[in-house]
């Protein structure tokens, strides 16, 4: 990129790609329900990337949820489980549990805090042994939005 753009202007750049994921990006462009062209959805990228980087600020205060399945026969992870949390009861909301089958649970907690607590909780969490997926998902409190 050369030269400086100012507020509202367009910056063009060029970046090197494999063939096969650029025509899978536009195929799912193609499928409609979400940007128009390559332009809006690597702006929408670039613009999501920004955000989850804003959120991991350890003042930041966020609200989210982190989801996790996992298998409740391994060791004890359900006691291990029940012990980070309680390490972080200020920033868990709810919690609900639900018995997929007779191996694995699922596992959704509401978040509220400062965004270093709340990933910090959702590494510890997700990094147990036994925990088969999971995903945390956040974004700005009001009071965040308003800084």
């Amino acid at each position: 990129m050369s030269g400086h753009t100012g507020a509202g202007e367009l910056a063009r750049f060029s970046i090197a790609i494999p063939e096969e994921l650029l025509a899978a990006f536009d195929a799912q462009i193609a499928r409609g329900g979400g940007p128009a062209n390559r332009s809006e959805a690597i702006r929408d990228l670039i613009r999501a990337s920004l955000v989850k980087d804003e959120l991991r600020r350890p003042d930041a205060e966020v609200i989210g949820s982190l989801t996790m399945i996992y298998g409740h026969h391994t060791g004890d992870l359900t006691r291990r489980l029940d012990a980070v949390q309680h390490d972080y009861t200020a920033e868990i909301v709810s919690t609900m549990h639900v018995h997929l089958d007779h191996h694995n649970c699922l596992e959704i907690l509401a978040l509220r805090g400062q965004g270093s607590r709340v990933y910090e909780l959702a590494d510890k969490l997700l990094g147990l042994r036994g925990v088969k997926h999971g995903e945390l998902t956040c974004a700005a409190t009001e009071e965040s939005l308003e800084r």
